[in-house]
């Protein structure tokens, strides 16, 4: 069995930088018919000019070692803001219990693997945003998502994903029940998307809670055997059924570092 596509990270990791960059539009410069555009010679800006015109500095050289080794999916660039819509998971005691075994477990054949900050489920993938596209990005999410009502899910079967660039491998427990809710939920954030020229989600997305990553793919190690285990410890844990099922009460975007959340009905 292969290693499922990661649905909605990059490669930047835990999504802490405030700022990431990619290809936006290129303005264009235009000149007199008959004219021939005169060679220009290109010359440094002063860090006072930069500062005034937010997205003309030129992109720093990315150092991985900064970022626990991981990799950006693209580049950094002043004034483009790295933006992910996700169901927030507020993980509770027991699920943090059930955690404290699988983990070590998994270790046991992939000891790089580190225990993810915090948790959710993506509805997309992750986007650039220009800074100013930012309110008017998450109003017309509100306006879509406005009439959706809170649903029960349940995610409780082990999985193993690589992000598409297979620089990073996660441990996933991917959503079993109310998998239809979440997809009702990406076709909205889809035409969101879709409004502002940006990459739509996958066309058939495995929702999940990724509990675990390393750098590199991993997935050789983790997958036959030892998903075998980990499935056994998680339908084993006690209580498992009650513990793994969990409520979709709000949509949220992450824009470089600000969040917003939008609560369903």
């Amino acid at each position: 069995m292969s290693a499922a596509p990661l649905v909605g990270y990059s490669s930047s990791g835990s999504e802490d930088e405030a700022e990431a960059g990619a290809r936006v539009r290129p303005g264009t410069r235009g000149c007199s018919r008959g004219q021939s555009p005169l060679p220009s010679q290109k010359l440094p800006v002063p860090d006072s000019v930069l500062d005034m015109f937010p997205g003309t500095e030129e992109r720093p050289a990315d150092d991985s070692a900064k970022h626990g080794g991981r990799v950006r999916t693209f580049p950094h660039e002043r004034g483009n803001w790295a933006t992910h819509v996700y169901v927030p998971y507020e993980a509770r005691e027991e699920f943090l219990d059930l955690l404290d075994v699988l983990l070590p477990h998994a270790q046991t054949y992939v000891p790089r693997l580190v225990r993810m900050e915090a948790f959710h489920l993506s509805l997309s993938q992750s986007v650039v945003l220009r800074h100013h596209w930012i309110l008017p990005f998450v109003q017309a999410l509100k306006d879509r998502v406005a009439s959706f009502q809170r649903f029960c899910f349940t995610a409780d079967r082990v999985k193993i994903y690589t992000n598409q660039e297979k620089t990073r491998t996660f441990v996933g427990l991917e959503v079993t029940l109310g998998h239809t809710q979440f997809l009702d939920l990406v076709s909205e954030v889809d035409r969101v998307m879709e409004e502002f020229d940006l990459t739509t989600f996958y066309q058939d997305p495995s929702f999940h809670i990724s509990l675990a990553w390393c750098v590199g793919d991993a997935h050789l190690q983790l997958e036959g055997q030892c998903l075998r285990e980990l499935q056994e410890i998680v339908s084993e844990f006690e209580d498992s059924e009650t513990l793994l099922r969990a409520h979709a009460e709000q949509i949220r975007c992450k824009s470089g570092n600000k969040f917003f959340s939008m609560p369903l009905k």
